[in-house]
């Protein structure tokens, strides 16, 4: 039976599906674009060092702005500093945030040096900020894991159980090692250790590519909810795709021009934040969503060759007017 609603304390999240947070992909941006397709329970920002807050609070606000109709909302911290990583949960909660999650999954080489999935390797240092960031805010605090840092040091359990007594709330669990990265297969079944653990919401994350896995998953490992990154930025329809299938075990598929509004429409919100890497973000973009356009290398070609946001939208409706889709005008 997939679950209808997850609630952490006071945060309702209905439907019971949670959107990754994902570094350079989930900023308000992004997140509004979720939003406006339906069927995503809680969003949560790209992941926010909380050196970066304590050293210049001014300049890392950019990953951490959002607007009130995002809602429920998450901020995501990643640190190695117990009391640095109370200070930036201090102002998360400030922001006006509805839960503070902390970032112990990352593999990325920067960020094991300085907390993500690197705190896995030290379990006394985990537990001390988990007690001081806890002791710092009165929002829900969370986590996101990986597995262990290796095949040899699965700690899923471990943490879990540790993150409860401390006071954390839910745990999101990716089952891989931070030695996989994003490679080889997500092990469902540390999901399902991790559930039987312990008594705070438990939310599956990995692998989760179709509608058909998210209520897989749910089955197989007894989750709370669903959370889904990387199929969101190539299909950001996912989430209401799930509804639909749920509701009726089949779900619809995004026409051209469905795909053509809703790249049309993103790159044209990105444009008018005043983002200053606005074609930056376009181009990676292109690299997820395109995947799922007919002809798609041929539209990464041009959007990767443009110069200016300009030329990235004329290209897009030049590109979309060709294959059947209308073009021009505010998507």
């Amino acid at each position: 039976m997939f679950p209808s609603e997850l609630t952490i304390r006071n945060v309702r999240i209905r439907p019971a599906l949670v959107l990754a947070p994902m570094a350079g992909v989930t900023d308000t941006v992004f997140r509004h674009v979720i939003r406006g397709l339906g069927g995503c329970g809680l969003i949560m920002t790209e992941f926010t060092s909380s050196e970066g807050i304590a050293r210049n609070r001014a300049r890392s606000l950019h990953y951490l702005y959002f607007s009130e109709d995002e809602h429920p909302i998450t901020a995501q911290l990643f640190g190695a500093d117990p009391a640095v990583m109370a200070e930036a949960a201090g102002a998360v909660q400030d922001l006006g945030f509805d839960v503070v999650d902390i970032n112990l999954g990352c593999p990325a080489k920067k960020v094991v040096k300085c907390g993500g999935s690197g705190l896995l390797r030290d379990l006394p240092l985990l537990k001390q900020i988990l007690r001081d960031v806890r002791a710092a805010v009165t929002i829900p605090l969370t986590i996101k894991i990986r597995a262990g840092w290796d095949e040899k040091s699965i700690v899923a359990t471990e943490v879990a159980r540790m993150a409860e007594a401390a006071g954390v709330e839910a745990i999101a669990v990716h089952p891989r090692t931070r030695v996989q990265g994003l490679n080889g297969q997500a092990n469902w079944s540390i999901i399902r250790e991790v559930k039987q653990a312990v008594r705070i919401p438990v939310i599956g994350n990995g692998d989760v590519r179709r509608p058909e896995d998210a209520v897989r998953m749910a089955a197989e490992t007894g989750c709370d909810a669903v959370m889904i990154g990387r199929a969101a930025a190539t299909n950001p329809w996912i989430f209401r795709q799930i509804g639909q299938y749920l509701a009726s075990g089949r779900y619809d598929e995004p026409m051209e021009a469905d795909r053509y509004q809703l790249l049309s429409g993103y790159f044209r919100m990105l444009v008018e934040s005043g983002m200053p890497d606005a074609i930056g973000k376009m181009k990676q973009f292109a690299c997820w969503f395109t995947h799922g356009v007919r002809n798609g290398a041929v539209l990464r070609r041009e959007v990767h060759s443009a110069r200016t946001a300009a030329q990235v939208l004329e290209r897009v409706d030049a590109f979309f007017a060709g294959v059947g889709a209308p073009a021009g005008g505010d998507a």
